[in-house]
């Protein structure tokens, strides 16, 4: 078992109301490079709010959050964004792809924000990233001439624009046939298993889930468990 790159430390959060409405509650869990980790539940239950404060996007109300071992939960908003674009990607159930740009200019976004990059180097890289998503050939496309399933390919190169540490997806598979879903998710769980990536994804398929390393079930904004898994080679 490898040392968590992300530890949740009974994180909560609840929005202001009388009473205040709990959105997740007392969440303790840690993420792990290489492995591919579920959350699974019902409607409701709080997967998507739990993966949020995961990924710096919400603040919690109460606990903290570990990352390589730092507390980043007091950081300010511009700390915490910095810290999402160095070392965390984001992939959702759309796409969000800037319909005016092409999808080598919507992978390069992320890479000009952060600014290493001279602009052959981030084109030459946005260009592997394509390639490794079997897209080479439609780099200069706009997202209006791709499909569904291209779309959040691209979604997922763009996501690894800066190499981050931890991949996180919101229903990645939500809006996608089951063949296209089959590929996203053989692509995720490549990241984990093949590159080292600590990938976590909110679903609502079992089938997926069960495909997990980890699979944490939630129910009523708590963790209910916590289940390590032997999932089938890919």
């Amino acid at each position: 078992m490898s040392d968590p790159v992300l530890v949740a430390d009974r994180i909560g959060r609840a929005l202001p109301g009388d009473p205040p409405v709990t959105l997740v509650a007392e969440a303790s869990l840690g993420i792990e490079p290489g492995k591919f980790t579920a959350i699974v539940g019902p409607s409701g239950c709080g997967k998507s709010s739990l993966l949020y404060l995961l990924g710096l996007i919400d603040r919690p109300t109460s606990g903290r959050l570990l990352l390589d071992s730092q507390d980043v939960t007091p950081l300010s908003g511009d700390e915490r964004a910095r810290i999402r674009l160095e070392r965390f990607g984001f992939v959702f159930q759309f796409h969000f792809l800037l319909p005016e740009f092409t999808a080598l200019e919507n992978v390069m976004l992320p890479i000009r924000r952060l600014g290493r990059l001279a602009q052959p180097q981030a084109e030459a890289r946005a260009r592997d990233l394509l390639a490794a998503m079997g897209l080479a050939e439609k780099a200069d496309k706009p997202p209006d001439k791709l499909s569904g399933g291209e779309r959040q390919r691209v979604a997922i190169a763009r996501a690894l624009a800066n190499d981050p540490v931890l991949v996180l997806g919101d229903e990645p598979t939500g809006n996608l046939d089951s063949v296209n879903s089959a590929r996203v998710v053989d692509l995720l769980r490549d990241l984990a298993h093949q590159q080292g990536r600590a990938v976590v994804c909110v679903t609502h398929d079992l089938e997926i889930a069960a495909l997990a390393d980890i699979r944490v079930s939630m129910l009523d904004g708590r963790i209910s468990e916590i289940r390590r898994q032997d999932p089938p080679s890919a």
